[in-house]
Order: structure tokens, then sequence, then C-alpha cells
């Protein structure tokens, strides 16, 4: 199992009370699974995102994430899993406007010090794996949204993590190009990546095989999807 939650609890403190946003969640996902998270605004999902990802820690609870307690470690180690284990690909894309599209893609593997050579080789196939190699030393003002997109997702790759983590991938793209990030999601998921979106849009969750929904910071419904869209072979693009 990938990924396994035993009845986990997040709470924040508020003066002298403490507002309660999961509620005792128990989920598992499996690897190579493509899962979409979603729920209204309050529901937990962005906490839940947040937890999964070891950008937080739960109140109470556990987390195994390939086998490891993600509850018991601390920053420094929780920082090592979160590196090792998960690839963040945001809405705002969260590249750096000073550095052109390699130097994006390379800075996971800079933080976890991989000589130069080596990173600049892998960060040139994640580009490759994402139909962006003519567009390397182009920096983000020189890119189109779904460009930047691109070059965000072979960054998530770039380590070859176990998870793709997602939040709204396509909430800053035009309709088209947010279908042609879709269907790289699709073509990433058939080559093995397991992948979790957090997502308001129905249309987006409807890619995944499955549907995760939060309410209240409880699962409300956790579904397969009977008729998943058919993914379309993967249309290299410059948009």
């Amino acid at each position: 199992m990938l990924i396994e939650i035993k009845e986990l609890r997040k709470s924040y403190a508020l003066g002298n009370s403490e507002i309660a946003v999961i509620h005792g969640i128990n989920l598992a996902i499996e690897k190579n699974e493509y899962v979409a998270i979603m729920g209204p605004s309050g529901s937990g999902k962005s906490t839940l995102m947040n937890i999964l990802g070891c950008l937080d820690t739960a109140t109470s609870g556990n987390y195994f994430l390939n086998g490891t307690d993600v509850s018991t470690l601390d920053d420094d180690a929780l920082s090592v899993m979160r590196n090792r284990e998960i690839g963040f690909i945001f809405q705002n894309f969260n590249l750096l406007p000073r550095l052109d599209a390699i130097q994006n893609v390379e800075l996971p593997l800079i933080y976890a010090g991989t000589p130069a050579q080596e990173r600049r080789e892998m960060a040139w196939l994640a580009l490759e794996k994402v139909g962006l190699t003519d567009r390397i030393h182009h920096k983000p003002n020189e890119l189109s949204g779904g460009q930047r997109q691109r070059v965000a997702i072979a960054r998530a790759l770039v380590t070859r993590p176990g998870i793709l983590l997602a939040d709204e991938p396509t909430g800053a793209l035009d309709s088209k190009t947010g279908v042609e990030i879709m269907r790289l999601f699709d073509e990433l998921h058939r080559e093995g990546n397991t992948i979790i979106l957090i997502t308001h849009e129905q249309e987006i969750a409807d890619y995944a095989n499955r549907n995760i929904y939060l309410k209240d910071g409880l699962i409300h419904s956790d579904r397969v999807n009977g008729e998943k869209k058919n993914p379309t072979p993967l249309i290299q693009s410059n948009r």
C-alpha cells in the first residue's frame, strides 16, 4: 500500500479554542492509482493535501507513506520524505522568474545534492517527457500558461517521486490548454505514476479513476469512475 491513513484528525488553535478541520479520516491509496480529491471550501481538502504532501502533520492518527509512519517524523525527516516521495504541481506554477525552464526543473535536484552534469541530463529528460525540449532556455515570462505548467510538471517528475500531487493544475489555464494538461496526466498515469489531484471541478475529477469527496472534514463519498473520460493520445504542443 502506497498511502494508508488511519483515524486522521487535524485541528488548529484559534485563541483559547480549537477548530477541528479533519474529523477521523481513514483512507488507502495504492500505487499507480489516479485519484481526485474534491470538496467545497472548508471541507478539509487543502488540509488533507498538505498532510499527504508532508507539508503539515496531523493532530492525531497515523499516516503511512510507503510503509513509513509519517506522523512520527520530525521536520528534517519530513523534508527528506517530501523531496524523495512527492512531486508537487501547483495552480500558479511556482516557477522562479529569473531561471529558464531547465534551471527551474533542476531545482529539486540541487536541493538533493545531485551533481551538475547528472541533474542537467535528468532535467532535460523530464522536459522531453512533457514535450518542451525546444523551450529549455526560455524563462517563464517567455512561455505560455500551458508551457509553464509543463515545466512545473517536469520539475515534479525530475526526482522520480512515488506520487504526483497536483493542486488545481488547470485553474490558471484556459479550457483548451487545460485539456492538453489533463491528457498529459493521462499519459503519465499510463506510464505508472501515482497521481492525486485536488480539484473543485467535476470535469477535471472525471479524468481520474477514483473520486473522493470531502464534506465537513469527513469522506462523504469514495467511488471508482465507471465511465472515465477516454484519454486521447498526448499532443505535443508549444502552447
